[in-house]
């Protein structure tokens, strides 16, 4: 458990703590001298920080927990990717955004808590999953599929912080790179066969931010105080899923199997969550480097590399 002591003077407390994000963030804030505390519905096994229990599908939360919190981040809510999205999934992974963001914000102004900030977790999804030639910007309105409903709620939710007061800040996160992540570890699967695969046409592009960019975008909303708002935490490199995968083969030294799997297929296995694989657009990086925010990782090859050495 870490010392109550923070050289920043400065206490966060993580949401969703224990995932993969979380994890990483963790150790960027702790490094940077902050006193990190977590929100958790089971054990965290993360070791250096306090935990807290707490139930939000019961609205089970100690009010005290919050005494002495400076900014709150919002990550949790249920894996999008785990299983197939039937009706009862979606509802979960709507509800387990929505329900624990709102106890945090009953809590915190039923308690008079004075927030410095609260920081939101949210998805590029919250544009739609199309391909399209347009380059979509924060000022761009919500998609109508499942994914842009579900980030549009989920920011609606945070939203409610900024009307009393709080800054608030929205991170709309592309595919975080990071070889235990869902994603990344889905797209290196084929590998144990000896070769990659690419999905549907190929021409979909692929939104993507290294894990320690994306950390580093959580730590800078905190630290400066002109973040408000949405954010899009993408690299600025566009690339198509077929330029993906031919970069993670080069650097996993492993063959693209000849022919792609095709998009009908995906879609009777996956459902409606195979247009998370095969549909996508770009996404602008312009107003996260117009805060001054510099990414140390640019390129995708560069990216893939540095997390798979």
């Amino acid at each position: 458990m870490s010392s109550l002591y923070s050289k920043t003077g400065l206490h966060v407390l993580i949401s969703g703590g224990s995932g993969v994000i979380g994890r990483y963030l963790t150790s960027l804030l702790l490094e940077n001298g902050y006193l990190v505390s977590h929100l958790s519905r089971k054990q965290d096994q993360f070791g250096r920080v306090r935990v807290y229990r707490w139930n939000p599908e019961k609205g089970i939360i100690d009010p005290s927990i919050f005494q002495g919190i400076d900014h709150i981040i919002h990550l949790a809510g249920a894996n999008i990717g785990e299983s197939r999205w039937t009706s009862k999934r979606k509802e979960e992974i709507v509800r387990s955004r929505i329900d624990s963001a709102n106890l945090l914000y009953k809590t915190i102004r039923e308690n008079d808590i004075p927030l410095k900030t609260f920081i939101s977790a949210s998805a590029v999804g919250y544009y739609g999953s199309a391909t399209t030639e347009k380059i979509f910007t924060e000022n761009d309105v919500p998609g109508s599929d499942f994914l842009a409903g579900t980030c549009k709620q989920w920011e609606k939710v945070a939203d409610q912080f900024e009307k009393s007061g709080i800054r608030t800040v929205k991170i709309r996160t592309a595919v975080v790179l990071e070889k235990n992540d869902s994603a990344m570890s889905k797209l290196m699967m084929p590998a144990k066969f000896g070769f990659l695969v690419q999905t549907g046409d190929g021409r979909q592009y692929m939104p993507w931010i290294h894990i320690s960019d994306l950390c580093r975008i959580y730590l800078k909303a905190i630290e400066d105080p002109t973040f408000s708002g949405a954010y899009n935490a993408v690299a600025p490199q566009h690339v198509t899923h077929k330029e993906f995968v031919k970069t993670l083969a080069q650097v996993m030294r492993k063959p693209v199997f000849p022919v792609p799997v095709p998009g009908i297929l995906l879609k009777g296995a996956m459902g409606e969550m195979s247009d998370v694989v095969l549909k996508g657009s770009r996404v602008s990086a312009d107003k996260i480097i117009r805060t001054g925010f510099s990414f140390s990782f640019r390129n995708i090859k560069e990216s893939l590399s540095d997390i798979l050495k």
